[in-house]
């Protein structure tokens, strides 16, 4: 086996860079495949992330996204007419609303991205466990500290 050599700073960021980019296309196709807008995919991902109860709000939505009360509402309606997500109101504060993946939805973004998981796998059976744990706990550091550069971007604005 040929010895691996560092990889350079330079060349870690173009490949975390492609990496990005990739991932952010195939979002995008996805979009354009299901008739969504990219800022509907980006809306759908935190919807799952927050997918256990209560689920996540309109408001925990535009600030996870960063936009208007407008555009949240606008995706919302996009994602839900898509079968995508559907909204309840809080039992005990019917003025609170949350919004839920859609579990029918699974069977949609399933077919599309089950080729992506696939290509995970194979990737992943490349790399022994101790290996893949690595990669784990750097991909979970990067995930936190990019989303905290993030919120902190987003309250240092004017």
């Amino acid at each position: 086996m040929a010895e691996e050599r560092p990889v350079a700073q330079r060349e870690f960021g173009r490949l975390l860079q492609g990496l990005a980019s990739e991932m952010n296309l195939l979002g995008h196709d996805f979009a354009a495949d299901s008739g969504l807008h990219a800022t509907d995919v980006q809306a759908l991902l935190a919807v799952l992330r927050a997918a256990d109860p209560p689920g996540i709000t309109p408001g925990g939505l535009r600030a996870e996204l960063g936009l208007t009360s407008g555009a949240v509402t606008a995706v919302l309606d996009r994602l839900e007419r898509a079968g995508h997500v559907h909204r309840t109101r809080d039992e005990a504060d019917r003025r609170q609303v949350h919004v839920h993946y859609h579990p029918a939805a699974t069977r949609i973004a399933g077919a599309w991205f089950a080729p992506v998981a696939e290509c995970t796998d194979r990737v992943r059976a490349e790399f022994a466990p101790e290996q893949v744990a690595t990669v784990v706990r750097f991909l979970t550091r990067m995930t936190e500290e990019l989303a905290e550069l993030r919120r902190q971007r987003r309250t240092d604005r004017p």
